[in-house]
């Protein structure tokens, strides 16, 4: 099997596992978010814990929109016979995005870690927008092998989530870190390594130009 369709079975298949845990965990099994509330604290600034749900809501929604948008839209096949569904698609991902960055502007604030782990969030909200647009621009100048580069680069941010937590896991469990330093350090070492990855698969998986 080739390896670009190896990796995208692969990709798929993750995204469609862990779409449907966040979907099970934040609508079905902790819809109060309690466990995670329960990690917030000395908050400096006012919280209201009914506001701060229903955004986080939103949020989910469409960060779960955003992986599913992403991962059909780096199918060959959809690109080569569906390029009308690509295109439009391609916006819906885009209008995704900016509702996930604005809602995390929103509980940016809140944060678990206070301070540093907002101004982590937010850094991350502008770059993740910043690197969609280049490759919005990049379509629009019909440079596709150079749009699908930079949306290998966006789409990654779409893993921020799976990959704090896991971080967060590992720091507790194997340095007896507290939740709040863990999680404030998994948020940065999350910005450094999901542009490693994205270097990693462009320069390995999409190394050829885009078949139409």
């Amino acid at each position: 099997m080739h390896t670009s369709k190896l990796a995208y079975r692969l990709m798929l298949t993750v995204t469609l596992g862990f779409v449907l845990y966040t979907l099970y965990y934040n609508f079905i099994h902790d819809p109060q978010a309690t466990a995670f509330l329960s990690n917030k604290t000395n908050l400096a600034q006012a919280f209201s814990t009914v506001v701060w749900l229903k955004v986080m809501y939103v949020h989910v929604m469409f960060a779960c929109i955003a992986m599913l948008t992403g991962a059909v839209n780096f199918s060959g096949r959809v690109l080569r016979q569906y390029p009308k569904f690509h295109r439009i698609n391609g916006y819906l991902y885009l209008a995704a995005v900016l509702i996930i960055d604005l809602t995390s502007g929103y509980m940016a604030p809140y944060a678990t870690g206070g301070k540093a782990s907002s101004i982590a969030f937010n850094f991350m909200n502008i770059l993740w927008f910043f690197l969609t647009v280049v490759a919005l621009v990049k379509i629009k100048k019909k440079q596709i092998h150079s749009h699908r580069k930079w949306m290998v680069r966006s789409y990654a941010f779409c893993f921020t989530n799976m990959l704090i937590h896991l971080l967060n896991f590992v720091l507790q469990k194997s340095f007896g870190l507290t939740y709040a330093t863990s999680y404030t350090i998994s948020i940065y070492s999350t910005i450094v390594l999901l542009l490693l990855a994205a270097e990693f698969v462009i320069r390995t998986v999409y190394k050829k130009p885009v078949r139409q």
